[in-house]
């Protein structure tokens, strides 16, 4: 089959060296058995390239699973992969057939791979090498014959460095690696993907596609597509449903595209990776922690404000008068709990009850530390992540820099209606 005929099949749009690269590998492997790693960022479509090898294999009339394993609770992956005995764990009221088990004979998509428990990838290596699995609670080998694709969208070797995932695995899944660009590789195929996309949609709502203007197709390219196809395919649905004309210019299309760089969430440095903190709980305590840091240095600019009347005039001088003599006798035992001897001459009292005392003599500030709920704090943060992303797991996860699975397993440890 030729590279445009290959395409034209999986509604393929685009004609970048990367991408067609991609789509030549996969047509090539997908006469063998042979393993193969799918390696992408989050949206640019790894799982049609698992349907497209599936499609060309000999494999192709049986049948095809996809799993994401990171939406798949640790608890129960094993389960539901392998299966289990009757009475085996708390729940397993009958016997159950596992995917390597029902899928005998087909092909396996493993999506996330990542994100899989070490005791599941021991199973998993197994299963590659011997075809051979036990389900859970039972001692009974069995055997299968299914093809492996696997994707992530995490650099698997650098896991295997930090003991988050096996070696042997890794080079044993990388026997053939499809390297998926993403959209932001492909610029020249933004317009193209984005004008298939409104006219599908405007055959779906029946209404009459939409048209950029040139300078919306410069802002259209020159936006970095974080979250990739996906992204671009929710955003032409949005414009197709929302925008009161057809005619869009850059305007109307920035209104559109979610302002990343002025978001509000504290974000974590460049130099300082994730790979540093141990686990997601740490990270939040960096979060924390920064955003006190910012708080401090609102503090910081309000009282310089309040000290120096002439910034703001008159008014300013008479409010800060006011205030000063309306808190000077509630906050004087906080300062006389801290040691402090000298007159004071102001305080100004924030939220959480976090008073910011000054010495008149020193003009030194200090802090009364505030009571941080590391519990109550994580669960705002997921449902801020949760409300942002309506509802999407997958995308607040990203958003908070922990895993899926992890993110399934906080909703239920805090009780989070979604």
């Amino acid at each position: 089959m030729d590279l445009q005929s290959l395409k034209n099949r999986f509604s393929i749009i685009g004609n970048t060296p990367a991408l067609n690269h991609a789509l030549n590998t996969a047509e090539q492997v997908a006469a063998t058995d042979l393993t193969v790693l799918i390696v992408g960022e989050s949206g640019v479509g790894k799982e049609v390239f698992s349907q497209i090898i599936h499609s060309l294999s000999s494999r192709k009339h049986n049948p095809f699973i996809a799993v994401n394993c990171g939406a798949i609770p640790e608890g129960t992956i094993d389960s539901e992969l392998f299966g289990h005995e009757k009475g085996s764990f708390t729940g397993a009221v009958d016997s159950r057939k596992g995917y390597f088990e029902t899928v005998s004979g087909g092909t396996i998509f493993l999506d996330e791979i990542g994100e899989m428990p070490l005791g599941t990838q021991a199973r998993l290596l197994r299963v590659l090498e011997t075809g051979e699995f036990i389900r859970v609670g039972s001692s009974k080998v069995q055997k299968t014959d299914v093809r492996v694709i696997a994707a992530t969208n995490r650099e698997l070797l650098e896991f295997t460095q930090k003991g988050k995932f096996r070696e042997d695995l890794y080079y044993r899944l990388n026997t053939v690696p499809i390297r998926v660009p993403s959209l932001r590789d492909r610029k020249e195929d933004i317009p193209l993907l984005f004008r298939k996309f409104v006219v599908d949609f405007a055959e779906k709502y029946k209404t009459k596609p939409i048209f950029l203007d040139e300078p919306a197709r410069a802002l259209l390219t020159k936006y970095s597509w974080p979250g990739n196809v996906r992204e671009l395919k929710n955003i032409a649905e949005q414009i197709s449903v929302l925008s009161k004309t057809d005619q869009i210019n850059a305007e109307i299309l920035d209104g559109f595209l979610p302002q990343h760089n002025s978001s509000n969430m504290p974000m974590i440095t460049s130099n300082t990776p994730v790979g540093e903190f141990a686990n997601e709980r740490e990270i939040l305590y960096k979060l924390f922690f920064d955003m006190k840091k910012d708080v401090n240095e609102l503090k910081k600019m309000f009282l310089e404000i309040l000290q120096n009347p002439s910034l703001t005039g008159q008014a300013a001088n008479f409010t800060r008068e006011a205030l000063m003599n309306e808190l000077k006798e509630d906050l004087l035992p906080v300062a006389q709990t801290t040691g402090q001897h000298t007159p004071v001459v102001g305080a100004v009292q924030f939220a959480h009850q976090q008073p910011v005392i000054i010495d008149n003599e020193t003009q030194n500030h200090y802090e009364v530390e505030e009571s941080l709920n590391i519990m109550d704090k994580e669960k705002e943060l997921i449902l801020k992540a949760l409300k942002k992303h309506r509802g999407r797991r997958k995308d607040a996860s990203t958003d908070l820099g922990i895993s899926e699975r992890t993110l399934y397993r906080k909703i239920k440890e805090y009780d989070i209606e979604e």
